[in-house]
């Protein structure tokens, strides 16, 4: 089998990662791609703008019923998020499977910062989501597929256009309905990009 782990804040969930995701699919022919958000992401000096359970269903609304996509509460609670914690649990539940990484070309360069990276690189093939002429240098040992995107989007200048009150958000439409329902990002416009 072949398995997707598409990690990340989702705060929120956009058109861009929707569009990795089916590029990611398509590129490695996988079956089941599992978007795994996280509670407590490692690499953020400050915490998701909004709350784990809200990611997660703005998830759960923006995937709908895409044939191989799947919302995973892997990494609920109160723990930090470490992907090689993610990876081992995804393993267990999946002996046998070969698994995929899907992650951007930024947040892959920064790799050899990331906890036990030598196990991540060891353990799963990525899938790099890069724009075109985005350049990085893939650890020895990592078998990288690249995937190259045109889709110019970050959570933070989402949440921005939501502060501000506009209507051209590159979000779906039951996420909007969701974020507008619950006052999510009144207020926040965020530096983070993920």
């Amino acid at each position: 089998m072949r398995l997707g782990l598409f990690g990340g804040t989702f705060d929120p969930i956009h058109d861009a990662h929707l569009t990795l995701a089916h590029a990611a699919v398509a590129a490695c022919g996988l079956e089941e791609l599992l978007f795994i958000p996280a509670a407590r992401p490692p690499h953020r000096s400050l915490g998701p703008h909004a709350g784990y359970e809200d990611r997660f269903a703005m998830v759960q609304l923006a995937i709908g019923g895409a044939p191989r996509f799947t919302a995973s509460r892997l990494e609920a609670g109160d723990a930090v998020s470490y992907s090689i914690q993610t990876i081992q649990k995804v393993a267990a539940l999946h002996p046998g499977a070969e698994l995929f990484f899907v992650i951007g070309a930024d947040a892959f360069a920064e790799i050899r910062t990331w906890k036990r990276w030598r196990e991540v690189v060891a353990a799963v093939q990525f899938i790099v989501a890069a724009r075109p002429g985005a350049e990085y240098m893939a650890p020895e040992g990592a078998v990288v597929h690249r995937v190259e995107l045109r889709m110019e989007i970050s959570s933070s200048a989402v949440r921005a256009l939501l502060q501000a009150g506009g209507d051209a958000v590159p979000v779906p439409a039951a996420v909007i309905e969701y974020i507008r329902t619950h006052g999510l990002y009144a207020g926040h416009g965020g530096s983070e990009n993920r």
